[in-house]
């Protein structure tokens, strides 16, 4: 069985709709895709309605933003209740900060480069999550950048002096509210060295595993060898499970369906302590 559980649509910060991004599962593979917008749900409905076209699978999901003393950590959220108060109010909190963050970021930006906060929004066509990837096919589209990733490289950089930080729950309090909410946490690509500075130090994940999580996501293009084989060690040490994915974006990213995959042992866990079902055809 293939499963490629973490995977982004427009609804944030990816390029395809949900019912595009299931029929490029299907192409690539796929038995089940993972949808997991950042910080909301708003894409599952249209995703479910394209299982019985396509075939795959569908495990519904959502990354939430988390992080602690100033180090962020991204939380895979699976088949929990999408109106559980603590965990929607979380949702709507981080979606107001990114929005919030993002328009400062953008004001800070126009005073070297060519965009306005109308450009962002343009590229986001609708997307309930705006955030940095806008920015990026902003300055994209203005011609200061070739692709998404030389503007992260670049002003979108967390050391960068047009970084602004948004409001991100602790990881700790989000395994607590996932669980709450009936549903199974997984830390997305926690020694992704490339994306900041610091990581999340040992002992939190170790609270992590105390209030309910589940599973460390090891192979992801962001780990290299040095980075899985780490990941690996955590995860043998807290006696968790071990995941894996494509972290696609459609064209944002060079990310590609099914480049890395989850066990279907985990799977299986995940399913069985959820408490929405896996929608097949």
């Amino acid at each position: 069985m293939r499963i490629d559980p973490h995977t982004h649509s427009a609804c944030s910060d990816g390029t395809d709709s949900p019912a595009t991004l299931m029929a490029r599962a299907a192409e690539a593979g796929l038995d089940v895709v993972g949808l997991t917008d950042h910080d909301t749900t708003a894409g599952w409905e249209e995703a479910a309605g394209a299982v019985g076209a396509t075939g795959v699978a569908l495990l519904r999901g959502t990354e939430i933003s988390c992080a602690v003393d100033g180090v962020t950590l991204h939380l895979l959220a699976y088949l929990f209740d999408a109106d559980a108060p603590g965990l929607a109010e979380a949702f709507e909190l981080a979606r107001a900060s990114r929005s919030i963050r993002a328009r400062r970021m953008v004001e800070l930006l126009a005073q070297d480069y060519p965009i306005a906060w109308e450009d962002v929004e343009a590229q986001a066509a609708g997307a309930v999550t705006i955030g940095r990837p806008h920015i990026a096919d902003a300055l994209v589209a203005a011609g200061s950048f070739d692709s998404r990733g030389a503007a992260f490289a670049g002003p979108l950089a967390t050391g960068s002096p047009y970084y602004v930080h948004h409001w991100a729950l602790d990881p700790v309090r989000g395994c607590e509210l996932v669980r709450a909410a009936g549903g199974v946490p997984v830390a997305a690509h926690p020694r992704a060295r490339s994306r900041q500075r610091r990581l999340v130090p040992d002992a939190v994940f170790a609270d992590m595993a105390d209030a309910g999580l589940a599973a460390l996501e090891v192979d992801h293009r962001d780990h290299g060898p040095a980075e899985r084989e780490q990941a690996r060690e955590l995860a043998r040490y807290l006696g968790i499970g071990m995941s894996g994915a494509s972290d696609y974006h459609g064209a944002g990213k060079p990310n590609r369906l099914g480049e890395n995959l989850m066990p279907p042992d985990l799977l299986e866990r995940i399913v069985g302590e959820g408490s929405i079902p896996l929608v097949t055809a």
